[in-house]
């Protein structure tokens, strides 16, 4: 048919392209990473231990207060700390 569109090739020519930006990420990848901020490793949670249903059945009511008691909070009204 005269003046229809080769769809065909657009979408080889776009496949073209994602290949060619997945080559060039791939190829930059150890330098992008270099200057990526390092994260923390991570500490083991040694501190925790494991309540047993047979010691004092109070025991795990008292871990679980003493565990929220320690928990983190946030007040949506404080304000930030410079």
């Amino acid at each position: 048919m005269p003046g229809a569109y080769p769809w065909g090739v657009s979408i080889f020519a776009v496949v073209l392209l994602l290949l060619a930006a997945v080559l060039v990420v791939a190829a930059e990848w150890p330098r992008v990473s270099e200057r990526a901020p390092k994260r923390p490793k991570r500490r083991k949670k040694s501190h925790l231990r494991v309540v047993e249903p047979s010691e004092d059945p109070d025991e795990f009511a008292r871990a679980v207060e003493r565990d929220l008691a320690n928990l983190p909070t946030y007040d949506p009204n404080e304000r930030p700390r410079k």
